[in-house]
């Protein structure tokens, strides 16, 4: 290649970096404008919190900014706070302390101020999904929905990036929304997984709302059920005429929430019963879209169960809202595998096959894996006790083939109870290596052992996460 080709290609790439710099200064200009003269308040210093931190720090340098967390050894490793000489912090029981003397509070999704009187405040609190939708001009699809969360906007962001666009994922998926705000231009499209958590004191909506499910989950943050079901549907309060909620026409708690759909929103049915518009049902095994045949649900695919082919449904909607090739959605949807610790198989140990759900942190989930996964011969349940109601998983307990029933603290404790009078094996234990243990000894070959908690982790462990990294590490170390 010739020198003055080399200039030339060399000047048109540097050229380019500088109109994306200029865009995204553009985009981002109007929301500093905003925070520039605000005594900020980042409330929790979590994953989100320390993105907030990061982001003010990269766009203010020597802005004074506050961080509280109930957190007391918050400090711990967290070189870049000792350091920084424009920081003050907040921690310990009285972490809230003086709230209401701030402009703007930042807060992180994993704070709850159920307990707290807010009225002083409660005008104040935003976040950063609130902030990008108010102030950064691209394309939103959220996600919401007390399961199924992760894998929809993970098949949604793959149908997208297979089909060339400008794709984001971020939320809860486990990646701030601050992480990637200044690389998002107009032309972008910004899937967000939201938990209820974020939607609490919403005032924003996105362009494509998705309100999967909603099933009794995260009691202890909310007053009652129905102020989470509440915030669920924040996903669409705010939406404008010109957008969309694609919903569960089939859930009972939506269904018995007094909510106004638009005209223009998605009802979504296992069955060909929705009387909308807009409708993405289930008839004779083949999913359509407003009377249009978009996939064979016995189509060779890796999400399994009918918990799985709903979200694949929520996904057809947003593929017609924005006219995506229904061929290339099927191709991606059978690529698509399913995430971590979500009907995820460890292996087939001595012919026993051991699958890994400890995203399962409801009953309902827990039932769709007995239903879904036919020769189950070893169960692994319980944990936290949220006051969820037990009755339904117990029956099905009840009913299944399911020989050998493991039951872990604290839920496992009543779960046993309930079932004593079956003829099924029922342990307790008092950790999740001993129920790898006594798994692999009772679970006959040929059959399926399922980790499958059907309550949260926490209080035993840090997470979902953790839990089912320690259930593969058990089931593959231990003889």
């Amino acid at each position: 290649m010739e020198v003055y080709d080399k200039l030339f290609i060399n000047k048109f790439y540097l050229l380019n970096i500088i109109i994306l710099l200029k865009e995204e200064k553009i985009m981002l200009k109007e929301l500093l404008n905003y925070l520039e003269n605000k005594k900020i308040l980042i409330l929790g210093f979590g994953i989100e919190g320390e993105s907030s931190y990061r982001f003010l720090r990269r766009n203010f340098p020597e802005k004074c900014l506050f961080i509280a967390d109930k957190d007391i050894d918050l400090l711990e490793n967290k070189i870049e706070l000792i350091e920084d000489p424009y920081v003050e912090i907040s921690l310990g029981d009285n972490y809230l302390n003086g709230i209401e003397e701030y402009d703007v509070i930042i807060k992180a999704p994993g704070i709850s101020l159920k307990d707290i009187d807010i009225l002083k405040f409660k005008d104040k609190i935003t976040s950063q999904l609130e902030l990008f939708l108010e102030f950064i001009n691209t394309y939103t699809i959220g996600v919401t929905g007390t399961k199924g969360k992760s894998t929809t906007s993970s098949l949604i962001y793959k149908v997208l990036i297979d089909q060339g666009k400008d794709a984001y994922l971020l939320g809860n998926i486990g990646t701030p929304i601050f992480n990637d705000i200044e690389h998002i231009s107009e032309n972008s499209i910004v899937v967000i997984e939201v938990s209820s958590h974020a939607l609490e004191f919403i005032r924003m909506s996105t362009n494509i709302g998705i309100i999967l499910n909603i099933f009794e989950e995260h009691l202890d943050h909310y007053k009652n059920l129905g102020k989470y079901i509440e915030a669920k549907f924040n996903m669409a309060k705010y939406q404008k005429d010109s957008n969309f909620l694609i919903y569960n026409f089939d859930n009972k708690f939506m269904k018995e929430y007094e909510f106004v759909y638009k005209k223009n929103d998605y009802a979504v049915s296992i069955k060909d019963e929705p009387k909308v518009k807009n409708r993405v049902f289930l008839r004779n095994n083949i999913i359509y879209c407003n009377n249009q045949p978009m996939m064979d649900i016995n189509e060779n695919i890796n999400l399994k169960g009918m918990h799985n082919i709903q979200n694949i449904m929520f996904v057809f909607g947003v593929c017609d809202i924005l006219n995506l090739k229904v061929d290339e959605t099927v191709n991606s949807i059978k690529k698509f595998k399913p995430l971590e610790h979500r009907m995820e198989f460890v292996g087939n140990i001595n012919g026993v096959d051991f699958y890994n759900n400890s995203i399962a942190t409801i009953p309902e989930a827990t039932i769709n894996d007995i239903n879904t996964i036919k020769n189950i011969n070893t169960i692994i349940v319980g944990g936290k006790d949220r006051g969820v109601d037990l009755t339904k998983l117990i029956e099905v307990l009840k009913s299944s083939i399911i020989e050998n029933i493991i039951c872990l603290p604290k839920t496992g404790e009543f779960i046993k109870n309930a079932l004593e009078n079956t003829n099924k094996n029922i342990v307790l234990v008092e950790d999740l290596e001993k129920a790898v243990l006594i798994a692999k000894r009772v679970t006959k070959k040929d059959t399926v052992c399922l980790l499958s908690p059907a309550a949260s982790s926490y209080g035993y462990f840090k997470s979902f996460k953790e839990r089912g990294n320690l259930f593969k590490k058990y089931v593959i170390d231990i003889n």
